[in-house]
């Protein structure tokens, strides 16, 4: 531990000098002002509409969850006990010893070394599920849903649940061919995620060189994700609830928290997907667990309203009303946008976690994977909602909000986490507190599991020597300062490009490749009933 925090500090050393000259001359209005520009760039290149308010993106997104929702059977309904299932171990000893795995040599394998690659992979189901529920379970679920209400109304929570079920089809798709095409290295390690099937599996295809390029592009976007809505986006709201908290007035106080989240961050990123499994499988149910009990606290003391925020929330989906959102499309578009950015289905990210699990069958850990929109979305992100929706019966703001995001409440401005916070105090005492200790420890878990996306990527590109880990993860760090000290309006618009930017060349190998995930679900389901028979 000690030699990993002297690694941080080194690192951060130039920063802190730097900080000590320019502290007082408005640091974080200074990086704000030199990264908006970049930021609202490349928010017009990828959000580009087919027609007045509906990015080609979004449309592809819903079209494409449609389809393979459809095309596998409703996989997000019959599949969902088999799933829990699977993260259970009830199939552990079918996975490990390969039984009825009539299809062996039909896949390559030979049947006498089935036992020996079973052994392929770093982490059980639950940790895989773990590092990549923590990675979508973020202030996605607590800045994101305000912000999808203050834009929206209400009605954006039902497209966002309605985004989340659909979603777990595509997720079951990704993270299936996660694991089918990852390699692993001589050491054991695990190299996964859309970078592989995309060369691997278009390859295949007879499309090499389409699959290389694809490969490339969904590589460095990742990394700009992995820099944005996995790390400048949540140390940025995490700033948010520690400077309401504390206080904070100045204006250098977001760079220094930067730095504090920098180095706890860095103490854990470097120890590699073991070290950060063994965090987030700890400490992603506890927060979860305890988010969820606040929410269902403030739920069931206002039980009387929960009928009429559910109404509210189903007619404003299909009647908006909130100022700005114009129509049934504009709210449907906002609801889905942060729906997608919160659970990450489509973007192929969480699929370089999954691919690090234990096992032989990769349908079994899309199975497991499509549990994740259904945590994320339609759990965590519809009771966050109905907390706010309560709350705002007592008429604090208009939904609308100044189209950016932000409300006034008592006449003071309010954005992302600052609007749940405020929903949180109306109910529980020192909810304060609490809420600041559940953004940071979402913030933390989602940066260190999106440093592990961003990090395999970066090896894609540039190789797997530990010079080119240590280049990844100083910028990865930097970020995490730029975020705290940045306004949450260029954030955001940098996160959600650079989220949704993957989901276009992730989908070149979803659409080519989805056959394949038909074939290995069968070979699964087919090993469940010899091993039952």
């Amino acid at each position: 531990m000690k030699k990993y925090l002297l690694s941080i500090l080194a690192i951060l050393t130039p920063l802190l000098t730097f900080a000590q000259d320019a502290a007082e001359k408005g640091i974080d209005q200074k990086i704000d002002e030199a990264f908006k520009p970049f930021s609202d760039a490349v928010g017009k290149v990828i959000f580009f509409e087919v027609f007045e308010g509906a990015p080609f993106v979004i449309i592809l997104l819903v079209l494409s969850a449609i389809f393979f929702t459809l095309y596998f059977g409703f996989p997000n309904i019959r599949y969902f006990g088999k799933a829990i299932n699977v993260v259970r171990g009830k199939y552990d000893d079918i996975e490990n010893h390969g039984l009825g795995d009539e299809n062996a040599a039909v896949d390559g394998d030979i049947p006498d070394t089935i036992r020996d690659e079973s052994q392929d992979g770093e982490v059980s189901h639950f940790q895989a599920l773990a590092t990549a529920v923590s990675g979508t379970v973020g202030n996605g679920n607590i800045a994101g849903v305000a912000l999808a209400i203050a834009l929206g109304g209400p009605g954006a929570t039902f497209w966002m649940i309605i985004c989340g079920l659909l979603g777990m089809s595509t997720k079951f798709v990704e993270c299936t061919l996660g694991v089918q095409y990852r390699d692993v290295g001589e050491d054991g390690t695990v190299y996964g995620g859309p970078m592989y099937y995309l060369s691997k599996g278009l390859k295949e295809k007879g499309f090499g060189t389409l699959g290389k390029i694809t490969a490339v592009l969904f590589a460095i976007f990742c990394i700009g994700g992995s820099f944005g809505g996995g790390n400048a986006a949540q140390s940025n709201q995490a700033t948010i609830v520690l400077k309401e908290l504390f206080d904070l007035q100045s204006t250098g106080a977001g760079f220094w928290i930067g730095v504090a989240l920098a180095v706890l961050v860095g103490v854990i990123i470097i120890g590699g997907i073991k070290r950060i499994a063994s965090v987030t499988e700890k400490v992603v149910p506890l927060m979860a667990v305890m988010y969820i009990l606040a929410c269902l606290y403030i739920i069931f003391s206002n039980f009387g309203l929960v009928d009429d925020a559910i109404s509210l929330i189903i007619s404003e989906a299909f009647n908006p009303t909130a100022v700005g959102v114009g129509s049934l499309i504009g709210v449907l578009l906002v609801g889905f946008k942060r729906a997608a950015f919160s659970n990450e289905a489509g973007a192929g990210s969480a699929s370089i976690a999954h691919s690090a699990v234990k096992t032989k069958y990769s349908a079994s850990e899309g199975l497991v994977a499509l549990l994740e929109p259904f945590i994320d979305t339609v759990v965590i992100c519809t009771m966050t909602a109905l907390v706010i929706v309560i709350f705002n019966f007592g008429g604090y703001f208009e939904y609308g909000g100044d189209g950016s995001g932000a409300v006034f409440i008592d006449g003071v401005q309010f954005e992302g986490a600052g609007i749940t916070s405020k929903a949180f105090a109306q109910y529980i005492p020192y909810s304060g507190v609490f809420l600041t200790i559940a953004v940071v420890l979402f913030a933390v878990s989602t940066m260190i599991s999106w440093s592990y996306y961003g990090l395999q990527s970066w090896k894609y590109l540039f190789g797997r020597g530990k010079v080119a880990d240590m280049v990844y993860k100083i910028l990865f760090l930097l970020f995490v300062i730029v975020g705290a000290a940045a306004s949450m309006g260029s954030i955001w618009s940098f996160s959600d490009a650079m989220i949704f930017a993957m989901v276009f060349p992730n989908m070149v190998g979803l659409y080519f490749l989805f056959p394949v995930v038909k074939k290995q679900l069968k070979r699964f389901f087919d090993a469940i009933k010899a091993g039952n028979s």
